[in-house]
């Protein structure tokens, strides 16, 4: 069974979801191909900053959005060895509508996504259908083969395929395009423990203590926290008890819960990637998202740097689109807006990486370095500069004109 659409995108998620739905808007024939059946997938990038808050406006969905259950942070900054604080972001300061990240389960983004792109003619999400590979013409990616639930295969031709289907991308591997990887010297396991009445909740603060870091996120009734444990440590094998009295030992104030977490299934592991294509395209293809770059967890960037490909992307891409094909100069154009971001916020990561992660994991200290702390607390306004870089990025990318909608109310359908 062979079909034809426009501009296939390969992966249902943030970038995904972004590219269709402004596609969509300017009148091109776009479908999404997402394997799994629904979005329902927990530990999933749950931040949403400001800079994607404000385009959410921009496309009519800020009301809506804001009538989800969600959480607020407006600061972000490190417990000091002498009991105080450093307070490393005041997203306060930020002149935007919404200075705060939002905390929200990533399914109820892309609901709402995927609600707003299927009220376009054009537009069509086709759940329960895995990209298999690529199909090729004189060397040009015409499309992808498919398979559903059901085991039907089948093609789908386009004009354009777009790899947003995350750091492991099959649409990438197949087109030949390889990452070139820095060194990342940590994992991530992520889990969940109750959060009770009272506790504190606009506010990010990571916990280090005798070679342990752990970053409890503040939740709607709970902590989503990530507990970093050096690369390549396999935790599972010293079983839960070990695993709690780990937990405690970093953040002592979880010990009257910490017995919720039962057995390590109850702990899902992320082998952390920091890497990056030199070359985002092949005639046909186009990656965005983690399959161009995969970011490390440190400020929880990557949902938004993905949600700013996929609108660079659409919007230099909508008129080639539908005009015919997109030339591979006019893939090259997102790449060339896309990149000084990309490379600025990992270069970022990786100095933060050295500076704090590497040095409390070895164990020579417990805390950022002591001149950063220093100098922030000397400087109390350059808290604006890291809530700046976290929550509007290097480029922050707008809806374009033919996208923009005017607000719609939260209960409107």
């Amino acid at each position: 069974m062979t079909e034809h659409t426009r501009c296939v995108v390969v992966g249902g998620g943030p970038a995904g979801m972004v590219a269709g739905l402004i596609l969509a808007r300017a009148g091109v024939e776009v479908t999404v191909l997402e394997k799994h059946a629904d979005f329902l997938r927990d530990f999933r990038g749950d931040t949403v900053h400001p800079s994607t808050l404000t385009l959410l406006d921009e496309l009519g969905l800020g009301e809506k959005f804001d009538a989800i259950p969600h959480s607020e942070l407006r600061e972000a900054g490190f417990p000091t060895e002498d009991g105080g604080l450093m307070k490393l972001a005041d997203l306060s300061l930020l002149n935007v509508p919404h200075p705060y990240i939002a905390m929200v389960p990533q399914w109820d983004l892309l609901n709402l996504l995927a609600e707003s792109a299927q009220k376009e003619p054009t537009f069509t999400l086709r759940l329960e259908t895995e990209m298999t590979g690529l199909l090729r013409s004189r060397g040009r990616v015409t499309g992808v083969r498919y398979r559903t639930a059901d085991g039907t295969e089948g093609e789908l031709e386009s004009d354009l395929v777009i790899a947003a289907d995350g750091r492991w991308s099959l649409a990438r591997r197949s087109g030949g395009l390889e990452p070139r990887e820095f060194d990342c010297p940590f994992d991530v396991w992520w889990f969940r423990l109750s959060r009770h009445e009272g506790e504190a909740g606009s506010m990010l603060m990571p916990r280090m203590n005798h070679r342990r870091f752990a970053v409890p996120l503040p939740r709607n009734g709970y902590y989503q926290i990530a507990y970093l444990a050096p690369k390549g440590e396999d935790l599972r094998a010293a079983g839960i008890e070990a695993f709690r009295r780990n937990v405690v030992e970093v953040c002592p104030e979880f010990a009257d819960r910490v017995d919720e977490l039962e057995t390590m299934d109850d702990i899902k592991f992320l082998d952390v990637r920091l890497n990056r294509l030199h070359r985002w395209h092949a005639d046909g293809l186009l990656c965005i998202g983690d399959a161009a770059h995969a970011m490390s967890p440190v400020g929880g960037v990557g949902i938004n740097l993905a949600v700013q490909d996929a609108v660079a992307a659409a919007t230099l891409l909508a008129d080639s689109l539908l005009r015919g094909l997109a030339s591979e100069g006019d893939l090259a154009k997102v790449r060339a807006r896309r990149l000084l971001p990309t490379i600025a916020v990992q270069t970022l990561q990786r100095l933060l990486h050295r500076a704090v992660m590497r040095p409390v994991m070895a164990g020579h200290r417990d805390g950022p370095p002591p001149q950063l702390i220093a100098l922030f607390a000397r400087f109390p306004k350059l808290a604006y500069i890291p809530a700046r870089l976290l929550g509007l990025g290097f480029r922050p990318e707008h809806a374009p004109a033919f996208a923009r909608r005017a607000m719609e109310p939260a209960g409107k359908k």
